[in-house]
């Protein structure tokens, strides 16, 4: 009985959204929390899930596999696929977030860019800002959880460890590859690659 009642409630919220224009692939794929409020002009690919207490602004195009919940999602905000935005996150005006991308108890400034295979956590990013692919905050020390704020127009290079707590200046750029783990100043750049290494004719031991 109890699934029945979930169908049911689940179409009737698939139908309201469609009356009111909300553009959906696959909605019977779709699930929708009772509590969820959703702009104009919004696009949803299938098989996303919206957990409860979900806003979502006009103009966004949330992709396939999306998981939301207790989050914000303002005007303008491209989204997923794969993507998870767990509880207290905000993504502001014209961001993007990416494809497996894990977001917990940030905020992701306007037009900022969280592109591909990253997890944010505790972190306040401004606007402006790039995170390359692979990037972490290390927000967690296995004691107390710790906060990292990436100020405006900030670039992160690729498979970045930010160990917080951190802070990044207005400006600022990390070389990918890089473990920061000090304040990286205004317009400075902060790398911690060691050098490469070649040894000529290295020959593999073989079995």
């Amino acid at each position: 009985m109890k699934q029945i009642n979930l169908k049911k409630d689940q179409d009737r919220l698939r139908d309201k959204f469609l009356k009111l224009g909300v553009k959906m692939t696959g909605p019977e794929t779709i699930y929708f929390s009772k509590d969820i409020r959703i702009g104009k002009n919004v696009t949803i690919e299938p098989y996303v899930v919206f957990g409860p207490k979900v806003k979502i602004g006009s103009n966004v195009l949330i992709r396939s596999f999306s998981h939301l919940e207790n989050c914000i999602v303002k005007d303008k905000v491209e989204l997923g696929p794969y993507a998870r935005i767990r509880p207290n996150t905000i993504l502001e005006k014209g961001s993007k977030v990416g494809n497996f991308v894990e977001i917990k108890k940030s905020i992701v400034g306007k037009n900022s860019k969280v592109n591909h295979l990253t997890y944010i956590g505790d972190t306040n990013i401004g606007k402006n800002v790039n995170v390359g692919a692979g990037t972490i905050t290390c927000n967690y020390d296995g004691i107390k959880k710790s906060k990292t704020k990436i100020k405006d127009n900030v670039f992160i290079g690729s498979n970045s460890s930010l160990v917080a707590p951190l802070t990044l200046e207005e400006g600022s750029t990390i070389g990918a590859g890089s473990v920061i783990t000090k304040k990286v100043k205004r317009k400075s750049l902060a790398l911690t690659r060691s050098l490469q290494t070649e040894v000529k004719n290295f020959k593999r031991k073989r079995k």
